[in-house]
């Protein structure tokens, strides 16, 4: 196996492109909303407030992958930002289709501010700080969004979800970067030639260690029929721009630098931040509470990204064996 570099947080990358990528995402989210709202058979008059919402947000969820532009919102402007970068999609979802309640928009309220104000009101303490990222956890797995957006058109949930947690994604991020004041981890939503070498290989590693365990332990099941290949590329997109960059950011970005600083060992920091991603998955569906053979495989493929990440000097290397992991998964399991 190839030996690990000292780790090198990577440099700042410019923010030029801000714009353009922005005005492409639009149009590409905008065109697959109407293809999806079509796919799926929902109304008009229910899918376009819907898409209209995830638009609003698209610039936000960009902001921190370009440091120049995340660099204008201060610390004390980040409250405000956050309050509108969570409660614009949520008034305009309530156009048509979500139920508007005072309720769902105090919630969506209160944990905008919180997120926004914790590093500036609260001291700073690796307590606090291990608090703070176990906030978005319980706000997932506590199903917080359920009573916040109650879909007029009935089938709506799971998209009202997606979108939420693409809210908390944001905010998260955005707090720890701006607040918190992180070094650059490396997020982003393109890996370099190098990263994609780096990740494909670790993917292999989980592939040679991860995937044999996870049969010997039944936590997969080889599917009796193909998945379509829109369906697998579609996974592993979704992973690579939101699911996995998100989760790699918290538990290596943060998380396993966190514990870098700590505990002054690199391997500490990899056994404790591949344990802790490991028990996250305690609460996979698959099985009932507690899914300790997801937890055990998930804390391999930790490992493997968390590795990715050290030899990389940056998170986006473990995205991409995360990414390819789970659309393996998706492709040839359940």
């Amino acid at each position: 196996m190839t030996v690990m570099a000292p780790f090198q947080p990577e440099k700042t990358r410019p923010s030029a492109g801000f714009l353009p990528v922005l005005l492409v995402g639009w149009t590409v989210l905008g065109a697959a909303g109407v293809m999806y709202a079509r796919l799926k058979a929902i109304p008009g008059w229910a899918a376009g407030p819907l898409l209209a919402a995830f638009l609003a947000e698209f610039p936000f969820y960009l902001v921190p992958a370009f440091p120049g532009v995340r660099a204008r919102i201060g610390a004390r402007q980040l409250p405000a930002y956050l309050f509108v970068s969570a409660v614009l999609p949520y008034l305009i979802c309530c156009c048509g289709a979500s139920q508007f309640q005072w309720m769902g928009l105090a919630r969506v309220a209160a944990l905008a501010l919180a997120l926004g104000l914790w590093h500036t009101v609260l001291p700073r303490h690796w307590t606090l700080d291990l608090a703070f990222l176990a906030l978005p956890a319980a706000v997932l797995l506590g199903h917080y969004s359920d009573a916040v957006y109650r879909p007029l058109y009935s089938g709506l949930q799971r998209e009202m979800a997606v979108l939420s947690h693409i809210v908390l994604i944001q905010m998260t991020v955005t707090a720890l970067m701006v607040a918190r004041g992180l070094a650059e981890t490396g997020y982003g939503f393109l890996p370099a030639a190098r990263e994609w070498r780096i990740g494909a290989l670790h993917y292999l590693y989980f592939v040679l260690f991860g995937l044999p365990l996870a049969l010997v332990l039944h936590a997969v099941r080889v599917r009796p029929h193909a998945v379509p290949a829109w369906s697998v590329a579609a996974t592993f997109l979704g992973f690579l721009w939101v699911i996995a960059l998100s989760e790699e950011f918290l538990f290596r970005g943060v998380l396993q630098g966190w514990l870098e600083d700590w505990l002054r060992s690199r391997g500490a920091a990899l056994a404790g931040a591949s344990a802790a991603f490991g028990l996250m998955h305690l609460w996979f569906t698959s099985f009932p509470f507690p899914n300790w053979r997801w937890a055990i495989v998930a804390g391999v493929l930790g490992w493997c990204c968390g590795r990715a990440r050290n030899q990389a000097g940056g998170i986006r290397a473990g995205v991409v064996t995360h990414a390819l992991a789970v659309a393996t998964w998706r492709a040839f399991f359940f």
